[in-house]
């Protein structure tokens, strides 16, 4: 069920974040965002605008991350092998990262409605690298699993012929999404996850009809 339900909510979650901003923001204060070094000004601005939809999208998001684990660990164990093991692991790392972030995020925004949002950007911004990297920098290195776990996982399931190609090469693609605090989405970013649905749903949908094909060893270069 998370193999259709996790890449999917997790689609959603950016799609919503890019909707969400769009939404409460004018094109004056969008033009303004645009303009500062970090995204956490235009995320701070919107949610003081529209905070429900706001917190509608960082909540799917963070929910996609949740349902994301048990996905890739089921997609680890119907590959096999080490190699797919530690990329699963690499990945799940990754996404307690997101976890930490979302956390980070949530703190971010109620503190806007405790002092207002001038004091709480400035205090945000001017510990925002301490904030994003975490205690003793254990989130940040945690969400370089997700580069390397993508690339471990999409050689495996290449390898095993349980992916061919074209779904090896969208799984390696989704890895490579941003990771950080009050980050702003963008459609390149629903794209690329949205390749991750088609890469994973037909698989999900397999498994829970009971009919899912054995590997077949190393696949052609051009296959699905």
């Amino acid at each position: 069920m998370t193999l259709v339900l996790g890449p999917v909510v997790m689609c959603a979650g950016y799609l919503l974040r890019y909707l969400s901003t769009v939404t409460a923001l004018t094109p004056q204060q969008q033009g303004w965002a645009e303009a500062q070094p970090f995204a956490a000004y235009g995320q701070l601005l919107a949610y003081t605008s529209e905070p429900a939809l706001l917190t509608l999208a960082y909540a799917v998001f963070a929910l996609g991350a949740v349902l994301l684990f048990p996905a890739f660990v089921a997609l680890a164990q119907r590959v096999g092998g080490g190699l797919a093991f530690w990329g699963a692991a690499l990945l799940v790392a990754g996404l307690f990262s997101r976890l930490y972030f979302a956390g980070a995020d949530q703190t971010a925004f109620q503190l806007t409605e405790v002092i207002g949002l001038d004091q709480a950007t400035n205090a945000i911004m001017k510990e925002y690298v301490d904030i994003s990297y975490g205690p003793w920098r254990i989130p940040v290195w945690a969400s370089v699993g997700q580069y390397a776990g993508s690339l471990l996982l999409a050689v495996a399931a290449w390898r095993s012929g349980l992916f061919g190609t074209a779904r090896a090469a969208m799984l390696l693609l989704a890895g490579g999404t941003w990771m950080g605090v009050l980050k702003g989405a963008s459609i390149p970013d629903v794209l690329v996850t949205g390749l991750l649905c088609v890469a994973l749903v037909p698989l999900g949908a397999q498994v829970l009809r009971d009919r899912l094909p054995a590997p077949t060893g190393r696949s052609k270069i051009l296959s699905w």
